[in-house]
């Protein structure tokens, strides 16, 4: 896996409801990136993201404006060895 990177990410706001989940898929899987998306019970949404390095910086700047309808207050994120276990990118089921 090497020159890839995974980044879980957290991002918080207005973000559910606005089809935050199905725009961050279409933004990874154009960017080549691979894991999931899900809304959290806490009103947050949570990703997993592997991809090169550039490209997953490109994806966490997407994810601080998200789609039109959003209104995103903060994203954090934490990186980690990719793991390679996602063949694409999909929307998960809410934890």
């Amino acid at each position: 896996m090497s020159g890839t990177r995974r980044t879980t990410l957290r991002i918080q706001g207005k973000v559910q409801g606005v089809f935050f989940r199905e725009s961050a898929r279409v933004e990874a899987t154009r960017l080549g990136l691979v894991g999931w998306v899900r809304n959290r019970p806490d009103g947050s949404v949570e990703a997993v993201v592997e991809g090169e390095p550039g490209m997953m910086e490109e994806f966490i700047r997407w994810c601080h404006r998200g789609p039109s309808q959003a209104r995103v207050d903060s994203v954090g994120h934490t990186d980690a060895e990719a793991t390679g276990e996602y063949s694409h990118f999909f929307v998960e089921r809410t934890s």
